[in-house]
């Protein structure tokens, strides 16, 4: 299943591969870090990261494991993440192409799936994670990270019209208490909750996407112009630097 928004995805990140091995923001964290942890003895265990990106969660994972599918809807991106890979000696690093709503794996393929800062550009959350499910064993482990968007609504709006600004490809960014239940109803069963905040600095944050300098400013107005709770929420800075809240949900296969 590829569809429109698949193929502009696709199109919007094929030129951004390296941007995304290279940023600071996605190669280190306490959440990659808890990830680590979290596969550290698997040894003879086969990974799935879904939506890989630039493959951050497969080089962490790769050396406490047998195998790492590194999968994402980009073809350049996968070719950065294999040439990554081999540069840093990961051999067990395979990569596939395909949408996180149609994965071309049988059922109960993988003992863990690890899914960071990738949901939130999927058409369909719920197929997405269904896929997800199906292809991870009965009990096995799955761990999902994403940026989050504020339980309030004025918090929300802001947050959706600043990514889509920054990000065409942006579909939504959704509440933890959105994922936990959709993540429920996939039949994962969530057993611990991490919520961590990045400060996303304005110029790498727009560089990164390539953001249009029109878009870049009417971005700045929008915070400019917003009301004071916004600002203190997101603790907005005088060059539009902001923080954004993430959470790492950590569940299993039910």
């Amino acid at each position: 299943m590829t569809t429109q928004q698949h193929a502009f995805v696709a199109q919007e990140y094929g030129g951004r591969a390296q941007d995304y091995v290279a940023s600071a923001v996605h190669s280190g964290g306490g959440d990659l870090d808890q990830v680590e942890e979290i596969v550290r003895g698997l040894r003879d265990a086969r990974v799935l990261d879904l939506g890989c990106g630039g493959g951050h969660v497969s080089y962490r994972a790769a050396p406490h494991v047998a195998e790492v599918v590194a999968c994402d809807i980009t073809r350049p991106m996968l070719d950065a993440v294999a040439a990554t890979a081999a540069e840093r000696g990961l051999t067990n690093i395979t990569v596939q192409q395909a949408p996180a709503e149609a994965l071309p794996f049988a059922a109960g393929s993988f003992d863990a799936v690890l899914c960071r800062f990738t949901a939130h550009h999927w058409q369909d959350l719920e197929a997405g994670l269904r896929e997800a499910r199906r292809v991870t064993k009965p009990g096995g482990r799955a761990v999902f990270i994403d940026t989050v968007a504020p339980a309030d609504r004025v918090l929300d709006s802001h947050l959706q019209a600043v990514e889509l600004l920054r990000d065409a490809s942006h579909v939504r960014n959704y509440s933890t208490v959105e994922l936990i239940s959709a993540l429920s109803r996939a039949h994962f069963a969530v057993e611990g909750v991490t919520v961590r905040w990045l400060r996303m600095e304005f110029p790498v944050w727009t560089a990164r996407t390539r953001t249009p300098a029109s878009h870049a400013a009417a971005i700045r107005s929008l915070q400019d112009r917003a009301p004071a709770v916004v600002r203190e929420h997101f603790v907005v800075g005088p060059d539009g630097s902001f923080d954004l809240e993430t959470a790492t949900l950590v569940a299993r296969a039910s």
